[in-house]
């Protein structure tokens, strides 16, 4: 009785597991037919399969930022992988021999970082050529006006590192698009630069009563000193572009206040499109 009893026992339970056995086999073939189906389904839908892959993407990054927060890291939320390519720098070694001497000089004497001073400097080369200015000029422009800050601004409203009257040339910066591209430092030199160029030819050609009208003293009886320290800027860049020795903290004439005068501004037309006849 007892034998017959096990026996009977041990078939049951064969037959339960391969009952199991052969359910899970099933189980696991559908399953696979599944995903099978999916996967063919999705890859003839490449829109549905990108979708997916984004919320899948998404879901993993909301957990991951979820948890940096938790954790006090704020950079994990506010990252911004183009930040870089905003950022107005260049590597000094991409420079030439004058150039890197030039931004070497100009970094320690206006304690800027070499990284800006050096797009900026291979900016003023590439731009210069096209306008046929030297590009110590430009440079030596830039260090009289604002100190290489791209945002400075003046009493009466002359702005960036050229220091060009926005609101006289608003017009010049709509291929840049708009005023806001002042406080752009490539933006606003290349704009000044063309600033200037008229500025020189409206002078019929001469650099000096070109930066007369530049500084907006082209009718007034001086321009404070402004061309003398512009001029004596760029001899000391030359000087260091040619590979000589020029001291970091070598004087230049002080800029005076130029007297104004507003009345010829006003009664001028063309001093309207003079870069500050409306005087800083």
């Amino acid at each position: 009785m007892l034998r017959a009893l096990r026996a009977s026992v041990a078939v049951f339970l064969r037959d339960v597991f391969s009952g199991l056995l052969q359910v899970s086999h099933n189980t696991l073939a559908l399953l696979g037919l599944t995903v099978v189906a999916v996967l063919a389904f999705a890859g003839s839908h490449a829109d549905l399969r990108h979708e997916v892959e984004r919320a899948a993407l998404g879901w993993l990054q909301s957990r991951h930022e979820a948890r940096a927060e938790r954790e006090g890291d704020l950079l994990v939320t506010l990252s911004d992988p183009q930040g870089v390519a905003r950022a107005t720098a260049t590597d000094p070694k991409e420079l030439d021999r004058q150039q890197a001497a030039v931004a070497k000089w100009l970094s320690r004497r206006y304690r800027v970082a070499p990284e800006p001073i050096s797009r900026l400097v291979q900016e003023a080369w590439q731009v210069g050529q096209k306008a046929g200015l030297e590009p110590t000029l430009i440079l030596a422009i830039m260090a009289v006006e604002s100190s290489f800050n791209p945002f400075a601004q003046s009493a009466v409203g002359a702005q960036g590192l050229m220091q060009v009257m926005t609101r006289v040339h608003d017009d010049k910066y709509e291929r840049f698009g708009g005023t806001l591209a002042a406080f752009d430092p490539v933006t606003n030199l290349r704009v000044g630069v063309q600033v200037l160029k008229e500025c020189i030819a409206r002078a019929g050609g001469g650099l000096e009563a070109g930066l007369r009208h530049y500084v907006g003293a082209a009718n007034l009886p001086e321009d404070g000193g402004y061309v003398s320290k512009v001029l004596t800027e760029q001899r000391y860049l030359r000087q260091v572009a040619s590979g000589r020795g020029v001291p970091v903290n070598a004087p230049t004439p002080a800029v005076r206040p130029a007297p104004t005068n507003v009345n010829a501004a006003e009664q001028t037309a063309a001093a309207a499109s003079d870069q500050v006849i409306a005087l800083r």
